[in-house]
Parts: structure tokens; C-alpha cells; sequence
């Protein structure tokens, strides 16, 4: 049996990043969830008040002799913009903002290089904004968040902005699709 590891990342909405996820090569699932805050057991309605402290993100499990740590980093800070404090596009509040919940400091240290190395190498227009934390308790959200994309894919959201991140992922990084 292949040995497997774990990473956690929040930016933006789940469904964006549970739809790319779920076509990487190597990563064998993808659970929508809620860290980072100070609510136990909290449900979607109170994560969109904002008040729980808790991100929207995603629980990858992943096969590291077929996708590295590294391309994972790669493809999260690809799909999404690391430089928005609190807020991905339209979806603004801070449980849409952007964080890397590592579980190990090998995990912490390959972050820290990875932003270290963008911000000296200017990648992004803007300083980059992303939360680094050790990964408190991951709550899976709700039955009907989970595989989202998959199962709505008209659904409008879906159309608008899951589906165009979707794109750019399957155009840019070609190389770690399934």
C-alpha cells in the first residue's frame, strides 16, 4: 500500500479548490471543511457570518511519490490569489481567506521557502497575504458540499467562477493532471 500524507489549504471558497484538487495526479481525496477558528463543530450557515473564525477549506490526501508537497504548493498558489487579504473575488469575509494549515515543520519550512522564494523573485504584483499555521482540529462540512462541482456543474457559481478556475488549472499545469 502506497504511504500517503495530508495537506490542508483554505483560499476561497472550497468548491474552487475541491474541483482542481480532485484532478491531481496523486492526491486520492479532497474533503471540503471548515479550520482555523474557534467554534467547535461549526455548520455552513455559521461560517458565513464570519464569526466563527474558521476558513472554508480543503483536507487533501495525497500520494507523495506521485505528487509532491511542492506541486501541491504550486498548484494552490496557481489557482488562486494569494495577495487578497480576506476575500477571493467577490467572496469576501474571512472565512474565504487564504492559509497553508501545515502538519508537520517540514510542511511549515517548505511553505516558508516557497513565499520566501515568490516574494524574492516578485511572482505576485502584490505582497503575498497567505495565513501559515499549524492545523488546528479540520472539520468536514455538510454531505452537500462535498464533490460540489462534480455533481453541479451548471449550478451558476459552479459556471462563473469554479469552472474558469478549473480551466486555468487544466491549461497551466497540464502536467499534474490526472
Amino acid at each position: 500500500m502506497a504511504k500517503t500524507e495530508t495537506a490542508i489549504f483554505a483560499g476561497g471558497c472550497f468548491w474552487c479548490l475541491e474541483a482542481v484538487f480532485e484532478e491531481v495526479r496523486g492526491v486520492s481525496a479532497v474533503v471540503s471543511g471548515y479550520i482555523g477558528g474557534n467554534t467547535p463543530n461549526p455548520d455552513y450557515e455559521a461560517i458565513c457570518t464570519g464569526r466563527t473564525g474558521h476558513a472554508e477549506a480543503v483536507r487533501l490526501t495525497f500520494d507523495p511519490s506521485v505528487v509532491s508537497y511542492r506541486e501541491l504548493l504550486e498548484v494552490f498558489f496557481t489557482i488562486h490569489d494569494p495577495t487578497q487579504l480576506n476575500r477571493q473575488g467577490n467572496d469576501v469575509g474571512t472565512q474565504y481567506r487564504s492559509a497553508i494549515f501545515w502538519l508537520d515543520e517540514s510542511q511549515r519550512d517548505m511553505v516558508s521557502a516557497l513565499m520566501a522564494e515568490f516574494a524574492a523573485n516578485r511572482i505576485f504584483p502584490a505582497p503575498i497575504v497567505t495565513e501559515l499555521s499549524a492545523a488546528p482540529h479540520f472539520y468536514p462540512a455538510e454531505d452537500y458540499h462535498q464533490h460540489y462541482f462534480v455533481q453541479h456543474p451548471n449550478q451558476s457559481y459552479c459556471s462563473y467562477v469554479v469552472a474558469p478556475k478549473l480551466d486555468k488549472f487544466r491549461k497551466t499545469l497540464s502536467l499534474l493532471r490526472k
